[in-house]
């Protein structure tokens, strides 16, 4: 694995990378040496992740060198242990100056992303490394727990309180186990994500989600979704240490909103009532023990129906309008004190709230809904945090709120969502109310949160944070380090156009007083049906929101713009929720595997679950278009508190800080989005794509500088749209050519089947099969041509396809013969010989039929006659209509051309190069295996070695479709009147055989390993024997029964019989071919034998033996 050597870290990766990929490695290592944050840019494509974890692990793994270093150099005194390797060179540059580092110094690193699935990638990448750090990942019970009782309850937090009730009574037969398999070698030193967790937890009995937390302590690195991190009370509940740690958030241009939704909260009337009817239940519960004189556990020693009510009663004393009431944040601490909850009383609250939930989630056979009071000890969590002394208490109240928003408006909502699964809420439950929102409106909250555990450095790292500067102001923190790197890709990789005008001329643009223009509506649809003609495969097509995309598309319906597009590409929406989401992303991926179709068209919206983190690589996501700005919702109350909270901090200019303006921030959120969604177009190194920009608005200079670094400089502004669709389809015309595709291993095999038959040629099966079929007389390897001839209709080739390609002519052997196998075993001298009986008339007539063949072959393609008839039977021609149909026009005719000068030249390299056009698009590799049926016998094994190399998949072949012209002439004993004297071709030399320019050892190096292969080695050994003393007795009857007696044990070794004559000396050539030919009744060289029936030919077989 190559080793690289950055800022005096040495680290492994694995392969030599990129300069960009130096760059980025380079700037994390930076960050970790000098124990400051950085944010780092770098586009999809370009390794982001496997160099992040290379780069900090290396640094790691260096970082305890540098320990072992000063701890020999405290032993030696001063001294060298080595003379040409100083204590100086083990890495200094790792540690702290000249503070004192231990082992236990060593920092973990926190590795955040945003979902569950994407850590689950970065755990497969981390795979691919030379290193095996400590691992763990964590995870929620909902995802990790594996006791059924538990995971049968309705509600997540209902499931929490009853798994720490086993837990703590010892009731779980997972939990008891945990201790002891925590320590177990071989799992601690397991790189597993929580799918490998859980099926571990399921096999040894164990508990993943405990057992991730007991792994989290001895742990290097230690993967989580950055809600874990970023949510205070999350943070506590996994009991998460941040000191001295390196905190990663991959995929962090969602931290933002992440930071500002897990610090804030909605408290909705729904969750009061619900709360309130906990509590009284618990209250009548109580009563009802108590009055049959049970013992009553004492969990209310306040009135807590008071607290909830006076609660709802100081909410609901506002009359919002509708733009609601604002308050500043400090607000919150007088709101809740009318309901008795201050900084006094809210451990005992709070502990209580835990009491409550807990027996509640303890009682058998009773459903109570406790999400209420979670939601109001989640509240008191993050409203009263800290411990401040009196004196203090008013300073950290201002501090904590001063980046917050007291927001309280009318509940429109009727909580349907709640209602129609809680069929135990009390009608007090569902009563219209207020809202009481409390908004964070700085991620910098949550970040300084960070900083102030103690961590040694936080990097931020995406493939769209453009641009910087805004992303970096609103963190409140200094990013000393930054980094907006270039991609891998080439200039012929990409094509960026804004398309400003429509086809018809309309001025494209989805300004809120134009996007439900119909002149407008129209004009996109014409821009995206045009596209989708000359887009090839998958199209992703990106809406500013739902609501948009819902009336264009009604619109488009209506108009018969949908049919356009569904013609060319079947349309796929997007939906709203998760259900029928996988089953539309995967309709969508079948669609475009599906080489009869033309792909596929994704409909979606910018900040959609399609725009984030789905992979649309190759052919899935070959262009992608944006059919407007983003904006957020300018009328919502979150978006409007926000922009002037932004605006007052700007006026404020508090020295050491810069925030952007409301306006640059509603600027900036929109064309993130779009960054994201342009994301979706280059996944990897070798992937090409186009990207659309359809709103006049792109056409500004200033929107343009919103755009990645990476994307800028390819950015083509167009004077008319028909300039743009003739741009664009020269670009993929030359992108295919000169792309090759790299293979998915889904791609062009689920619809295989379906569209190709098997394809192994019908004219060369072995001659023990039992079906009845035609066979070509001779192969011949110098002058074949291609033969239309109509195939018996009936016939059937054990599930192989009945193909039509056939050989005219049969061969005289030359004067000279290829190396024998006598010759290649002991690497000796060359054997010569031949028949001396050339037939030099019939050898021209021959070539005149072919000649004539040619010409009608050629009068086929002239006269605008695109189709060549290389075959006549169903099957061929169906294979040739699926390719037409597949290929644009200028692809199939330049296959038909390289099928056509194959057929005269015979050369199999340039077929393969004219074909690697097929190579580029995973849709197409079946149309490269399909050639296979036009493929000479003697190509036949080297066709299916490059497909397997090109495609990852072979095409089937047996060696019975490569009876070579070697192998069966010798069978031809009685027809030389038809045979054509290859000396006239190659001049008596040996070194032309079927494979071209082969080498002589290879054709033999085949033969024996199809031998070793059917025979075992026993047996081979006594066949290369009988060779070897054939060799040097020259006794032909002795060989013979040997050789017969091995091949003809069962029917599918006979064709290494018939093969096996190309090794006869010349003087047996003629008794060996009698054989053959007694073998199978007549002449193997007839151009019409039909194989006799298993039986019939073993019988043959036995009495040939038993009359010699």
């Amino acid at each position: 694995m190559p080793s690289l050597t950055l800022n005096g870290v040495t680290l492994n990766f694995p392969f030599p990378p990129y300069d960009c990929q130096k760059d980025y490695m380079s700037k994390v290592i930076e960050c970790l040496q000098q124990r400051v944050n950085g944010v780092l840019e770098s586009p999809t494509g370009t390794g982001k992740t496997l160099c992040l974890l290379c780069a900090t692990l290396a640094w790691r793994e260096n970082f305890k060198d540098t320990i072992s270093a000063r701890k020999i150099a405290e032993r030696l005194g001063g001294e060298e242990m080595f003379r040409n390797t100083p204590l100086s060179s083990w890495g200094t540059s790792t540690t702290d100056g000249d503070t004192p580092a231990y082992y236990t110094d060593v920092p973990k690193i926190i590795y955040a992303s945003r979902t569950h699935s994407q850590l689950t990638q970065v755990i497969s990448e981390l795979k691919n490394t030379s290193y095996r750090p400590k691992v763990c990942v964590l995870g929620s019970r909902e995802q990790m727990c594996i006791n059924q009782e538990v995971m049968r309850q309705e509600s997540n937090h209902v499931k929490v309180h009853m798994c720490r009730k086993k837990v703590s009574t010892r009731s779980c037969i997972y939990y008891n186990n945990t201790e002891e398999k925590s320590t177990d070698r071989d799992l601690v030193n397991s790189i597993l994500d929580v799918e490998d967790l859980v099926k571990y937890g399921n096999k040894q009995r164990v508990c993943p989600y405990y057992l991730a937390r007991s792994l989290k302590q001895q742990a290097d690195i230690i993967f989580m979704p950055y809600n874990y991190l970023l949510d205070p009370k999350s943070r506590r509940a996994h009991n998460i240490e941040l000191n001295g740690a390196v905190v990663i958030f991959d995929e962090a241009h969602n931290v933002e909103r992440t930071c500002e939704e897990s610090t804030s909260f909605d408290l909705t009337p729904y969750y009061i009532a619900s709360a309130i009817d906990a509590v009284d239940k618990l209250l009548v519960e109580m009563a009802n023990k108590f009055s049959h004189g049970d013992s009553v556990t004492e969990v209310l020693n306040v009135d807590y129906s008071k607290i909830l009510l006076d609660l709802e009663t100081a909410i609901d004393s506002y009359n919002p309008s509708e733009k609601g009431i604002t308050k500043p944040g400090i607000f919150i601490y007088e709101l809740l004190e009318r309901a008795h909850l201050t900084y006094q009383s809210k451990t005992v609250v709070y502990e209580t709230l835990e009491q409550i939930s807990g027996y509640l989630a303890g009682q058998p056979g009773i459903f109570l809904n406790t999400i209420g009071l979670q939601k109001l000890a989640d509240i008191i969590q993050l409203v009263f945090s800290g411990e401040p002394a009196e004196k203090d208490r008013q300073q950290l109240m201002q501090s904590n709120t001063a980046l917050f928003k007291v927001h309280i408006h009318r509940d429109t909502s009727y909580n349907k969502r709640k209602q129609s699964t809680d069929v135990w809420a009390s009608s007090s439950s569902k009563k219209q109310g207020n809202i009481l929102s409390y908004w964070c409106f700085s991620p910098g909250f949550s970040m300084q949160d960070l900083v102030n555990q103690g961590v040694r450095c936080i990097i931020l790292t995406s493939g769209t944070l453009s641009p910087l500067s805004s992303f970096t102001s609103e963190m409140r923190i200094k990013f000393p380090v930054s980094l907006e790197n270039s991609h891998v890709i080439e200039r012929d990789q990409i094509f960026v156009s804004v398309i400003d005008r429509g086809p018809d001329g309309v001025e494209l643009s989805s300004a809120f007083h134009r996007r439900f223009d119909p002149e407008n509506m129209a004009s996109l649809g014409n821009t995206v049906a045009n596209l989708s003609r000359v887009v090839p495969h998958g199209l992703l097509v990106f809406f500013p929101s739902f609501p948009l995309m819902e009336k264009t598309l009604d619109f488009w319906k209506d108009k018969g713009h949908a049919n356009r597009i569904e013609t060319l590409k079947p349309i796929f929406v997007e939906p709203k929720g998760k259900g029928t989401f996988t089953e539309v992303i995967e309709g969508y991926y079948n669609k475009v595997n599906d080489p009869v179709s033309k792909g596929g068209t994704f409909f979606a919206v910018c900040r959609g679950k399609v725009s984030e983190g789905l992979d649309f690589a190759d052919n899935f996501g070959r262009a992608v278009i944006i059919t407007g700005l983003p904006f957020p919702p300018k009328m919502d109350p979150r978006v409007i508190l926000k922009m002037q909270f932004l605006d007052e901090m700007s006026y404020k200019k508090t020295p050491g800080l810069k925030y952007l303006s409301g306006q640059q921030w509603y600027r900036q959120q929109a064309f993130r989005a779009v960054n994201q969604a342009i994301g979706r177009v280059i996944r990897h190194r070798e992937d090409f794509g186009a990207i659309f920009l359809c709103d006049q608005r792109f056409k500004s200079s200033d929107a343009r500088e919103q755009l990645p670094s990476w994307v800028r400089p390819y950015v083509r502004l167009y004077d008319g749209f028909g300039n743009v669709v003739r741009d664009v389809s020269q670009f993929f015309r030359i992108a295919q050519k000169m792309r090759p595709m790299v293979a998915k291993p889904s791609a062009a095999e689920s619809c295989e089947t379906a569209c190709l038959p098997d394809t192994q040629s019908f004219a060369f099966t072995s001659l023990s099969q039992s079906s009845n079929i035609h066979k070509a007389k001779v192969l011949d390897a110098h002058l074949p041509s291609l033969k239309r001839r109509r195939i018996n209709e009936h016939a059937e080739v054990n599930g192989m396809a009945r193909m039509c390609t056939e050989y005219e002519c049969e061969v005289q052997k030359s004067q000279r013969r290829p190396a024998n196998l006598l010759d290649a075993l002991e690497r000796g001298d060359h054997c010569s010989g031949g028949d001396n009986n050339p037939v030099l008339g019939e050898a021209n007539r021959l070539s005149t039929l072919l000649l004539q063949h040619d010409k009608r072959m050629d009068d086929e393609l002239r006269g605008g006659k695109r189709k060549i008839k290389l075959c006549c039977n169903a099957v061929s021609k169906t294979f040739l209509a699926e390719m037409k149909k597949s290929l644009s026009q200028v692809n199939f005719d330049c296959i038909i051309k390289a099928l056509q000068n194959y057929k005269t030249a015979d050369n199999l390299d340039v077929l393969l190069s004219e074909a690697a056009i097929l190579t580029q698009d995973a849709n197409t590799h079946g149309l490269l295996r399909g050639i296979y049926q036009f493929v000479r016998p003697h190509h036949k094994k080297r066709f299916d070695e490059r497909c397997q190399e090109l495609t990852g998949q072979g095409c089937d072949y047996k060696p019975n479709h490569s009876l070579t012209a070697l192998g069966l002439k010798s069978s031809s004993g009685t027809s030389t009147s038809s045979q054509l004297n290859t000396e006239q071709l190659n001049q008596g030399g040996y070194h032309l055989n079927q494979q071209g320019h082969r080498d002589p050892e290879t054709v033999h190096s085949c033969f024996l390993a199809d031998v070793k292969k059917a025979l075992g080695p026993e047996k081979s050994a006594e066949l290369f024997q009988a060779i070897y003393n054939y060799k040097k007795t020259d006794n032909y009857e002795t060989l013979l029964m040997t050789v017969a007696s091995l091949f003809t044990e069962r029917d599918e070794d006979f064709n290494l019989l018939v093969r096996f004559g190309m090794f006869i000396r010349p003087h047996h050539k003629k008794q060996y071919k009698e054989m053959l030919a007694a073998l199978v009744g007549q002449s193997v060289s007839a151009a019409d034998v039909q194989p006799s029936p298993t039986v019939k030919t073993q019988s043959k077989i036995s009495s040939f033996f038993s009359r010699s």
